[in-house]
């Protein structure tokens, strides 16, 4: 690989080499006397969406109004007339448009460096923008009670995906799940756990589930399995208590704990299994359990008692002044009442009277490890749009333990709808219960499971659609992409039987791509890296799926325009070399995604 083009992004070269020779400009006509002397305004430099005007455009005379108090026209005409020679830059003219527009336009030189990078540059796309910058992105963290379900398989393309756009932007990302294996939700799972186990041997009626057990299948196999192993040396202790007295016994608090110590390590395990299979790999598994373990919890509120963040009620319970620090971030912490009013945030308990710490106690020591502990420059976390009233009060907590709330950004993410048929379906055919992820990736292929839930930005809700989803024709957007790449690959295979193979970048004149096709793609092929920047820069890897999309829709037509078997050798070297770009960008998005990337098709 060329080294003149790694980490290299066409437009935002071009736009930093726009602005200099704009600055550099202003400021030799303001030494010149064409424009009085003044300190440069701030303006915009960018690709506009109708090109036909100018490759790149500038409000600089019109921000420059005020400054020069000239009319913006004039100030355009006095700063272009002032422009350094252009040779060796990637532009070739300048004009003034409208009120006072500054446009500029590439050079053929520039559209060719594009077609050589992107052939020559495997890693096309790839850019330095993040600086190393060392990013956490939290996505999934299922609770370890029960199977993933449909919401989890689209946080986990999405979050996953979010995650490799980032890489190739140039940050230094962690991938991390949080396992919640402390606190209330597993207190709910043990007791689960421990009346099923009950029910096994002495029948539902002597041991009803309580309405606010957690009631799935999985519940009652994992007790029958533990039944199976440790037989029923915890019944006896049980046995003749009253339903409030059992909860409360030694026996029953022996049996949970036997049963979480048995069960959880068994849901941990198939959640990196089930995962694992959906293509995801994390860099940590961090256990909750471990910040209480190691008195980290407690630090945390105890800081936060010093700072004055907290302090102690009547009944010995620490309370959160959470309105005062969530309030800089949205009024989530405020709640409708029944009239439709407003009621005033209340100050939120962080350790109750029993000494026993909240959940909310444990996320902030959580968020505290990532952010000062380990020293993330920022923490993303994915969370479901159900989630949305904690936003302000996890960003405030922030502030309120002295660091910055704005170091921690959370991607909110709306429901999935599974469709068939043009139907909704809820249940699973094998088990008449909600749709699971492995339910999921038995029906679909993970190519497009990964790929059409990251179709859509987080804020918007999906229908996923199973027939679409299992078709292998171009109306499965992952195929058409897939395809795209296989019919290059097919096209270089031909002219090779053909004694006609790629000479390399050294042998390409990009001069001779000056059809409208080979126009389009050019342009294309100049706007990827940007894409994957603006896709970290938003948190939005759907762009680069809609990217790939019509990468793919471009060359297929510009094949049916563009003739290269036959051609003239110098025009289909050239237009070898845009072939390969194409292909090189496909693959680099494939394979970021995690996506199978064939060669025919």
């Amino acid at each position: 690989m060329n080294e003149l083009f790694e980490n290299y992004n066409p437009r935002q070269a071009a736009l930093s080499e726009a602005r200099a020779l704009l600055t550099q400009a202003a400021q030799a006509a303001m030494e010149a006397g064409a424009l009085p002397a003044a300190e440069l305004p701030a303006f915009i430099v960018e690709i506009p969406a109708d090109t036909k005007n100018g490759d790149v455009a500038s409000n600089l005379a019109m921000a420059g109004a005020r400054t020069w108090h000239k009319a913006p026209k004039m100030i355009a005409e006095a700063i272009t007339a002032h422009l350094p020679d252009l040779s060796g830059s990637c532009f070739e003219k300048v004009e003034v448009a409208g009120p006072g527009f500054i446009n500029l336009f590439f050079a053929p030189s520039f559209w060719g460096k594009v077609v050589l990078a992107a052939c020559s540059n495997p890693h096309y796309g790839r850019t330095n923008y993040g600086q190393g910058k060392k990013y956490n992105v939290e996505f999934v963290s299922a609770n370890p009670t029960g199977p993933m379900h449909m919401g989890n398989a689209r946080g986990g393309a999405l979050g996953d995906c979010l995650a490799a756009v980032l890489d190739w932007a140039g940050y230094d990302v962690t991938r991390e799940f949080y396992i919640n294996d402390a606190g209330n939700q597993i207190q709910k799972f043990g007791k689960s756990l421990a009346i099923r186990y009950l029910q096994h041997y002495c029948g539902e009626e002597a041991y009803p589930l309580p309405k606010e057990c957690y009631q799935g299948g999985d519940i009652k196999v994992l007790a029958l399995e533990f039944a199976d192993k440790k037989g029923d040396r915890y019944v006896a202790p049980c046995q003749g208590l009253a339903e409030d007295a059992l909860y409360e016994s030694e026996g029953f608090a022996a049996l949970k704990d036997a049963l979480v110590g048995y069960a959880l390590p068994k849901n941990i395990a198939a959640l990196k299994r089930d995962l694992g299979k959906y293509r995801i790999e994390y860099d940590v598994w961090f256990p909750e359990s471990t910040l209480h373990e190691s008195g980290a919890v407690q630090q945390v509120v105890d800081l936060l008692l010093e700072k004055g963040a907290c302090y102690k009620a009547e009944d010995g319970a620490v309370m959160y002044r959470s309105a005062q620090y969530a309030e800089k971030y949205g009024t989530a912490n405020k709640k409708k009442t029944d009239d439709g009013s407003e009621e005033q945030a209340k100050d939120e308990v962080l350790v109750r009277a029993n000494g026993i710490p909240t959940y909310f106690a444990a996320d902030i020591a959580y968020h505290y490890n990532k952010l000062a502990t380990r020293g993330f420059d920022k923490a993303i976390d994915v969370w479901g749009a159900d989630h949305h009233g904690h936003v302000a009060r996890m960003k405030g907590a922030m502030d309120a333990i002295g660091l910055d709330g704005s170091r921690l950004d959370v991607v909110l993410m709306q429901m999935v709808n599974l469709m068939q048929d043009g139907q909704p379906v809820r249940m699973s055919k094998r088990t008449g219960n909600a749709i699971t992820l492995t339910d999921l990736l038995e029906e679909v292929p993970i190519d497009s499971a990964r790929f059409l839930f990251n179709m859509h930005d987080a804020g918007s809700g999906i229908d996923f659609d199973l027939d679409q989803a299992v078709k292998t024709d171009n109306d499965n957007p992952v195929y058409y992409v897939q395809y795209a790449h296989a019919r290059i690959c097919s096209i270089l295979k031909k002219l090779e039987s053909d004694g006609v193979v790629f000479g390399g970048e050294e042998g390409v004149n990009p001069a001779l791509l000056t059809e409208p096709a080979e126009d389009e793609l050019i342009r294309m092929l100049a706007a990827f890296p940007q894409e994957i920047v603006m896709a970290a820069e938003k948190y939005d890897p759907s762009r680069i799926n809609r990217f790939v999309i019509d990468l793919a829709g471009a060359f297929h037509h510009f094949y049916g325009s563009c003739r290269i078997q036959g051609a003239d050798p110098a025009v289909q070297q050239a237009r070898l070399a845009l072939c390969i770009g194409v292909k090189n960008i496909i693959h680099n998005v494939l394979t970021m995604f995690k996506i199978n990337v064939p060669e025919k098709m």
